[in-house]
C-alpha cells in the first residue's frame, strides 16, 4: 500500500533471483567491424577477457573484470552497442520484455552519470506488417518464435541470427529487409 513497501518488495524479490548489489547490469561498448556477429545476443556469454581479446571495449569506461557477459544489439551491428551482464539477467528473468530491460538498465546507467548512447547508423525496422511476415516464415521453418505479434522477441531474435547465419549474412539478429526478401 506503499511505495516504500513496493520498492522494498520488488528489491527482496530481484535478490532471490540472484540480484548482486554493487555489480553493473548494462555497459555501453564498442565492437569492432570483423567481430563474430553470431556471438552476439542473450544466449551467449562469454568473459571480459575473451570479448576484449575480440576487440570489445567500453565506450566511455573500461570493462569491469571478472564477470561475465553478454554482447547485446538492440538494433543490430550498425546501431548502438552494449555488454550486459549478469544483473541483466536476473533483471530479464523478472520481466522478459528485451525492450523494457534494455530499457530501465540504460536508464539506469545514465542516472549513474554514463553519457548518451552513441545511435550509430541501423538499417531501418521492419514495419509491423513485414515483421509479422518473418516471424510467420521463421515459424514455418521450425522455429519457435513465439507469438506471431510483429514483436522482436528475444525467441525471434534467436530463430533471425540463425537463419542469418544459416543464408551467410551478417548474424546480428537484426531482422531487416534483405533477411525478409532471401526467406
Amino acid at each position: 500500500t506503499s511505495a516504500a513497501d513496493a520498492l522494498t518488495t520488488a528489491g527482496n524479490m530481484l535478490h532471490g533471483l540472484g540480484w548482486r548489489a554493487g555489480q553493473p547490469w548494462l555497459q555501453e561498448i564498442t565492437v569492432p567491424e570483423g567481430l563474430d556477429w553470431a556471438q552476439t545476443g542473450l544466449n551467449h556469454e562469454l568473459s571480459m577477457a575473451d570479448w576484449q581479446a575480440m576487440g570489445v571495449k567500453g565506450r566511455s569506461k573500461g570493462l569491469p573484470s571478472g564477470l561475465r557477459g553478454s554482447v547485446l544489439l538492440p538494433m543490430g551491428r550498425k546501431g548502438p552497442a552494449f555488454m550486459a551482464f549478469p544483473n541483466f539477467r536476473v533483471y530479464f528473468e523478472w520481466n522478459q520484455s528485451f525492450v523494457y530491460v534494455t530499457s530501465a538498465a540504460y536508464m539506469a546507467t545514465r542516472l549513474e552519470g554514463a553519457p548518451p548512447y552513441a545511435p550509430g547508423h541501423p538499417d531501418p525496422a521492419l514495419p509491423d506488417a513485414q515483421m509479422r511476415s518473418l516471424q510467420k516464415k521463421l515459424a514455418a521453418m521450425g522455429h519457435d518464435v513465439g507469438k506471431i505479434d510483429g514483436i522482436l522477441g528475444e525467441k525471434t531474435r534467436e530463430a533471425v541470427q540463425t537463419e542469418q547465419q544459416r543464408l551467410g549474412l551478417p548474424a546480428d539478429a537484426w531482422p531487416t529487409r534483405a533477411l525478409l526478401d532471401a526467406l
